[in-house]
């Protein structure tokens, strides 16, 4: 049965989802005028904040359900995101462990990563499900960054200011005996590819020569991934 409580923390939610969308809207309506007006930098900058104001508009929605007390609701929103944001895992036919995210990480200090961090944690725990743990004892863990082809080079990201820290930690829960400085090292690149995407691979670390002169031939959907390690 349903509770005051309940019924309160549902309508907060809510009314704040409400008073996002109308930001949203308000700020898209700027971007409009800017492009009209031949303003591509303003254009830019509205179409960035609106990017910002969507992404904290769909952390807030996803908790929307488990506020109304139905006792399905986390189960069946993980289930939603799976078909809304597909993650795919597996290995490399060279039994590297590869992760990615059909998105760009965000940029530090930008709102928060939760939006696209979030759906990695149900999707890696039914993938790891019957399965023991690939613990690579010393690796690189490698963050590859793929960016639309049609995207100016200037607007890519910095490596070293990008979000990262939410999907190491749920990496390295499940493929890692350590992720400290001495087991585990960081190499970070982007590519252009047809669609944007974030890729990360472990790798032991006596085999990263080898990932890097095969990284030049990754293909633009990226490379074949297999249910189990070879």
């Amino acid at each position: 049965m349903e509770t005051n409580n309940q019924k309160t923390s549902f309508e907060r939610c809510l009314n704040s989802a409400n008073r996002r969308v109308v930001r949203i809207m308000s700020t898209l309506r700027e971007a409009q005028t800017h492009l009209e007006r031949g303003d591509m930098t303003g254009a830019y900058a509205s179409s960035f904040v609106a990017a910002d104001q969507s992404e904290r508009l769909t952390n807030l929605t996803r908790v929307m359900p488990a506020y109304t007390g139905h006792p399905r609701a986390k189960e069946m929103m993980e289930d939603v995101i799976r078909e809304a944001f597909p993650v795919e895992i597996g290995f490399t036919a060279e039994g590297w462990f590869c992760l990615r995210i059909p998105a760009l990480m965000p940029k530090k200090n930008k709102g928060s990563p939760a939006y696209l961090t979030d759906p990695q944690y149900p999707a890696m725990k039914r993938f790891w499900q019957g399965k023991l743990p690939a613990r690579y004892p010393y690796n690189v863990t490698i963050f590859r960054h793929v960016y639309r082809q049609d995207r100016p080079e200037r607007q890519y990201r910095d490596h070293d200011n990008v979000e990262l820290n939410r999907v190491m930690d749920v990496v390295a829960l499940y493929v890692m005996v350590d992720d400290s400085p001495m087991r585990c090292q960081h190499f970070y690149c982007s590519a252009p590819g047809s669609s944007e995407r974030t890729e990360v691979y472990v790798v032991p670390q006596d085999e990263f020569p080898r990932w890097l002169e095969q990284a030049k031939n990754i293909p633009d959907e990226g490379v074949t991934l297999h249910e189990n390690r070879s």
